[in-house]
């Protein structure tokens, strides 16, 4: 089953004076229609209560919510899919877990990481990075940078490609005009100092 993708994907981050919650209302106020709840610092109870939040206020917006990782939650709490970061993840188990209801994304660094994402056939779009260097989450992966994109028109890619990994704002028309489908972005947006005037900047350059 083919789903929706948005070209702008907005990921919420761990930020000690604004909560998950707090960015996704801003996000969404300004635009944003498809969320990726990315927490790495709460148990699976305080994550629930503030999804439920978050689940309400992505409704109010009509924009899509997605869940990093936490797939186990999605029985919990009214997400559409989630997006799965771990590169040696069973995604076809994952993939019988959520069902084809569901949206699944998943990660990838490479080329051939992409293609086998596109081959494994339960995948319905992939985060594809990094772009540059980010601070957002670990990483030892070779920066793509926009050779790295661009290599993408080389290869018959059918799932859609999202840049992710450190773009920032100057990045995105550049980014778009490679292989890729559509832009992520999380502390572009969230240490910001007009976080919705950001998602507005960044929305106005991909479409």
């Amino acid at each position: 089953m083919k789903k929706y993708i948005s070209k702008f994907h907005y990921l919420t981050q761990d930020l000690p004076n604004r909560s998950h919650a707090e960015q996704v209302q801003i996000a969404c106020e300004a635009g944003a229609n498809w969320v990726q709840y990315r927490c790495m610092s709460k148990s699976d109870e305080e994550m629930i209560a503030e999804l439920h939040h978050i689940a309400s206020i992505c409704d109010d917006w009509g924009a899509t919510l997605i869940l990093a990782n936490h797939y186990h939650l999605l029985d919990k709490v009214d997400a559409q899919g989630v997006h799965i970061e771990d590169l040696n993840a069973d995604l076809a188990a994952i993939r019988e877990a959520i069902t084809d209801e569901k949206t699944l994304g998943a990660s990838a660094t490479n080329i051939d990481g992409l293609l086998a994402l596109q081959n494994s056939a339960v995948v319905d779009y992939c985060g594809y990075g990094p772009f540059a260097h980010t601070t957002t989450k670990a990483n030892d992966k070779p920066l793509l940078g926009y050779e790295g994109y661009r290599q993408l028109e080389r290869q018959l890619i059918e799932i859609p490609v999202i840049a992710v990994g450190g773009v920032q704002l100057n990045d995105v028309e550049l980014l778009m005009q490679t292989g890729v489908y559509g832009i992520a972005v999380s502390s572009a947006v969230n240490l910001s100092p007009d976080p919705g005037g950001m998602v507005k900047e960044i929305y106005r350059k991909i479409y």
